[in-house]
């Protein structure tokens, strides 16, 4: 652990933040805080803006925060009879600002302002997710035993705290957050940065002027309406980003109250003369049009929003596809498992463009966090396969099933195979010495036809199975080890019953060579007795 002299909230202070991953980060990088996004996060980190940074992951701390937390220091000091130093410190690019740690750094202090809730779940030693990636970074970065945490307002009376202990689950957990957010942050591309949509329509119309008397006397109608359809023309149609839907659904009201105004301009002209048919003629035009806008681009909002959330779907969706694919291209074999995002889930009651892409980010960046951990467990695998294991492969012809295995039970089964076919190995040649040993020398004299027929064929050895891995060998590969076909019955003539999953017999790896034997075995007794016909 490294520590730094700097005061919290100093201009220093924020640029060590900048280029540190912070503990009061951890939750919005992982997706876990409520307060910041994920992606909020990574657009902070990659402008390198220590103000807007301060207001959005420090929480903006107030001097009421300060004033509070020093007031409750003293209070849990004499709670845990140790004196607390605040200290920022790093351990690599990883780092914490601690509110207290005492002198042999073993247990640290993370003050909250009292909230009602927060201090209920406290109070039952249930920390809330949102809390648990700070108290653990801390435990990371510092090395101490727990984390003290508390809540308060700075009185004795309105104080909850508990000790939070160090999860490895947790630190594998961060260590790989950081790692996946920082691979983000290198390929990040910042989207436009803009204020709240708020919608626009097009350019105010010019007012409609129409006087008449029993003819029309003055009216600037015919460029009010070139105008107007011109207006209507260059209406953004191709709808992309929240403030296009802003300005659209903006626009689709607007054009419904140019219809009610041309409504009450003919209202008007009708009250002053009974007809005139180009007046009316071109007010029904313009009154057309601009309805015939509204409903088009009303359908082509709802359209387009739903265009989107697809558009933004099929990238999460495809960006894990190919990250799934470019980690099996670092294994050599297709060897990951398939790996579910829920994608739909975390959209579901985005309204923005922005919120959607987050939600969809956030996920994505959690399933690889997921494969990227699958693939490390697959690679330690594979290389104690082909380290421990490369003469015998024929023993591990489950490789794909072995490689999901944690690494001690995958070591238990690669020596345990190893071992047990050494010893079939072993008892075969024994059986052989044996065998020679005990052949008489008059037994390749010709049998005589009666004693041919009187001899009992030689009986196989009853088979006792060795169990010690599930069945997975399967009847083909068996045929196709041995170059030729058998059934299950004949196995089970020689004493090796089939277990059925699903349709498929299966065997034990380890009954293979005592297979081999047995058939070996059995050919000799039908070769002695096809002997024994001839020489009759």
């Amino acid at each position: 652990m490294k520590t730094h002299d700097l005061v919290q909230g100093s201009p220093e202070w924020d640029e060590f933040r900048l280029n540190h991953f912070g503990a009061s980060e951890a939750a919005a990088m992982l997706g876990l805080s409520p307060k910041v996004k994920r992606s909020e996060l990574l657009h902070m980190k990659w402008t390198g803006n220590a103000k807007e940074f301060s207001k959005f992951v420090q929480e903006r701390i107030l001097d009421k925060g300060h004033e509070v937390e020093a007031l409750a220091r003293p209070l849990v000091e004499e709670e845990i009879g140790e004196d607390l130093f605040p200290v920022t410190c790093s351990e690599g690019l990883l780092s914490a600002s601690c509110d207290g740690l005492t002198m042999g750094e073993d247990i640290a202090f993370e003050h909250k302002l009292w909230n009602e809730e927060l201090a209920a779940a406290v109070k039952n030693c249930e920390l809330p997710d949102e809390y648990m990636p700070q108290c653990q970074q801390i435990m990371m970065v510092t090395g101490c035993k727990k984390v003290f945490f508390t809540v308060s307002d700075g009185t004795a009376d309105k104080m909850v705290c508990m000790a939070v202990p160090p999860s490895q689950q947790w630190f594998e957990r961060i260590r790989a957050g950081w790692e996946q957010f920082e691979k983000d942050l290198e390929t990040y591309t910042p989207p436009d940065v803009k204020a709240e949509s708020v919608g626009r329509t097009p350019e105010s119309l010019p007012s409609l002027r129409i006087e008449v008397t029993g003819m029309v006397t003055a009216s600037n109608l015919v460029q009010f309406k070139e105008h107007a359809l011109e207006v209507f023309a260059g209406i953004n149609r191709d709808l992309k980003t929240d403030q296009d839907f802003a300005d659209a659904e903006k626009t689709v009201k607007w054009c419904g109250d140019v219809e009610d105004r041309l409504k009450a301009a003919k209202a008007h002209a009708l009250s002053q003369t009974e007809s005139i048919d180009v007046l009316f003629k071109a007010i029904d035009d313009i009154t057309a049009e601009a309805r015939n806008t509204r409903l088009e681009l009303d359908k082509l909002v709802k359209a387009r929003k739903e265009q989107v959330r697809t558009d933004i779907y099929n990238e999460g969706v495809n960006a894990l596809r190919d990250h799934i694919a470019h980690l099996n291209a670092r294994l050599g074999k297709p060897y990951m498992p398939n790996i579910t995002a829920d994608f739909a889930g975390a959209m579901r009651g985005k309204k923005t463009v922005a919120s959607l892409r987050d939600a969809v980010s956030t996920t994505l960046a959690t399933a690889k966090i997921e494969a990227n951990a699958i693939a490390d467990k697959i690679e330690i695998n594979l290389k104690a396969l082909r380290e421990q294991a490369m003469d015998y492969a024929f023993l591990f012809s489950d490789t794909s099933l072995l490689v999901m295995k944690a690494a001690d039970d995958l070591q238990a089964v690669i020596t345990a195979r190893i071992s047990e076919h050494k010893e079939r190995v072993a008892e075969d040649e024994r059986k052989k010495e044996a065998a020679k040993a005990e052949v008489p020398e008059a037994e390749s004299a010709p049998v005589p036809v009666a004693a041919a027929v009187k001899s009992e064929p030689v009986k196989q050895p009853a088979h006792v199975p060795t169990v010690a891995t599930p069945p997975t060998l399967r009847l083909g590969q068996i045929c196709e080890r041995l170059g030729f076909t058998v059934n299950a019955e004949f196995l089970a003539g020689l004493g090796f019953t089939a277990t059925i999953e699903k349709g498929a017999k299966l065997y034990h790896e380890e009954d293979f060579g005592g297979i081999c034997l047995a058939i070996s075995n059995h050919i000799a007794v039908v070769a002695r007795e096809y002997r024994f016909e001839i020489a009759a």
